[in-house]
């Protein structure tokens, strides 16, 4: 986060190139995981529209992380088919108003929140309905809180969103869908990945990828679980408190 419009504009660019690329890549797994629980199109469509995304951004030439944003989530909605196309891409043209004044570790967070809100109404979905929410909520939550409560920096805050998304997507294994085509299938949806919050976790997997590079810095180690550092007036509050030993 530049704090420059183009210089941002240009990393979001990027990280859209970097998510087409590792969706391309994930074709065939994604497909497997709907080809058990819905129509098996998944991974073809998220395909198809993410390369169509990276190429209208590149089409753009120098523009604000506002402007990449809103185009890659109207080319979604145009080029994905089911209802992927509106939950990723619709929901993406919303949250792109977040932006207007660039990118932050506040707008970021807004955006998370706005876009978080949107999938939600638009597929009626919430955490435990075996979907793209299941990996999306416990990210969204651990990045506001890593930003807003724990002080942490941008990059080691969305390091800890990805660990949360990963284990989100986990989470969605063992529960029964009650949204979209699985939720057909009844408890025989029990014991399968969502495909919707997989793809979640990869495109997660590369913003956090490509902010690191453009940091020019490694990953973060870190997960949704560690603690924080407390801070100075908790440490003071701790060293003044009574031994309860009376040492």
């Amino acid at each position: 986060m530049s704090g420059e419009g183009q210089d941002d504009g240009a990393a979001v660019v990027r990280a859209v190139e970097a998510v087409a690329d590792r969706i391309e890549e994930e074709r065939s797994y994604l497909t497997d995981l709907d080809s058990a629980i819905g129509d098996a199109d998944h991974g073809g469509n998220m395909a198809r529209g993410w390369a169509a995304a990276a190429e209208a951004a590149r089409d753009l030439g120098d523009p604000d992380p506002q402007t990449v944003c809103k185009t890659v989530g109207k080319t979604l909605m145009a080029e994905v088919g089911g209802a992927s196309g509106p939950l990723f891409g619709g929901s993406l043209v919303f949250a792109s108003a977040e932006l207007d004044d660039g990118v932050s570790a506040e707008s970021a967070v807004a955006f998370a929140e706005t876009y978080l809100k949107k999938v939600e109404d638009r597929g009626d979905a919430r955490v435990g309905d075996q979907t793209v929410v299941d990996a999306l909520t416990p990210a969204v939550h651990t990045f506001k809180k890593s930003i807003e409560t724990d002080g942490l920096p941008p990059l080691e805050a969305l390091a800890k969103a990805v660990d949360a998304a990963e284990r989100g997507v986990a989470f969605t294994v063992p529960i029964r869908a009650r949204k979209g085509r699985a939720s057909y299938l009844g408890w025989r949806s029990v014991g399968h990945q969502d495909p919707g919050a997989t793809s979640a976790l990869f495109i997660l997997e590369e913003l956090l990828a490509t902010a690191a590079a453009a940091l020019d810095t490694e990953i973060p180690d870190v997960d949704a679980t560690s603690p924080t550092i407390p801070d100075d007036g908790e440490e003071a509050a701790d060293a003044s408190a009574p031994d309860p030993e009376g040492d």
